[in-house]
């Protein structure tokens, strides 16, 4: 077994560690443009060695693209251009629009749509940390338009990631990233910008930033060129999501405002039901 992966950074840098160390590839082969996330990756032994794009298709017998969204949808039809056994899986934030431009190509079975809901904000091969995927969720969109036994491959992949393996359509897993993922880099980009804009006149500012500021704005260390495009691709479900954000936000201005702590108590009561969800 030989698995390509196009883009060594975290995800396809930690997915690559994972699968050789456990078992699952004999052989790890990685595509990178850039130079210098090239050495890296095969100097921290992310991968067996780096390839270049068109040996990777035509060796491997899985090919992960990890890659920004904004490439892979242009790439992966290419790719299905020059496969003939070989099974194309992505690791991609959104999976409408990628469904969308493959759905007719002649080699769709050989697709198989899966997103591993894992990550840090940092990214590079320097990022790449085994174990990442540990009781994670793996997503598998639209799996009826693939090929049975590429799926059940794809599964096995993540079985060895020990990921949580559900089933999902294209456009509900895009709603539910715009939720539990999209909005959340949003707002913490957004709180690092409004952090940063008082900042310039008050330097102290960071001195006396702790645990929750620090956990909260995390995020806002992650990748543009990822995030951007994502942000970009599933525009209609994360507009739809910030609408009721920012009404959650007037709420809370309206009730600070009046001084009124019987309604932020209501609020913050509501806001703790979460815990029903993550302990």
């Amino acid at each position: 077994m030989q698995v390509g992966i196009v883009g060594v950074g975290l995800i396809g840098g930690s997915m690559a560690v994972d699968l050789k160390r456990r078992g699952f590839a004999d052989q790890v082969v990685g595509v990178e443009n850039d130079a210098l996330h090239a050495v890296a990756a095969r100097d921290l032994g992310l991968v067996d060695e780096i390839v270049s794009y068109e040996e990777c298709i035509a060796t491997s017998d899985i090919i992960v693209v990890a890659v920004p969204v904004s490439v892979a949808i242009r790439m992966i039809p290419d790719m299905l251009d020059r496969v003939d056994r070989q099974i194309v899986t992505d690791v991609c934030s959104t999976k409408e629009k990628i469904n969308e431009v493959v759905r007719y190509h002649p080699h769709r079975k050989n697709f198989v749509a899966a997103h591993p809901m894992a990550g840090t904000e940092y990214s590079g091969p320097w990022a790449a940390l085994p174990g990442l995927f540990d009781g994670k969720a793996g997503i598998i969109c639209n799996p009826e338009d693939s090929d049975l036994q590429a799926v059940e491959l794809i599964r096995q992949m993540y079985d060895c990631l020990n990921m949580r393996v559900i089933f999902m359509r294209a456009a509900h897993h895009d709603v539910h990233t715009a939720y539990v993922s999209h909005i959340s880099h949003i707002t913490s980009f957004a709180l690092a910008l409004t952090v940063l804009e008082k900042e310039k006149n008050e330097k102290n500012i960071f001195d006396l930033a702790s645990g929750g500021f620090s956990s909260t704005v995390r995020l806002a260390k992650s990748n543009p060129d990822m995030w951007a495009p994502i942000f970009s691709q599933n525009r209609e479900n994360i507009l739809t999501v910030l609408e009721t954000y920012i009404e959650k936000l007037h709420e809370f201005r309206q009730q600070i405002a009046q001084y009124d702590e019987d309604g932020l108590k209501q609020l913050i009561y509501k806001a703790n039901k979460i815990k029903r969800i993550i302990r």
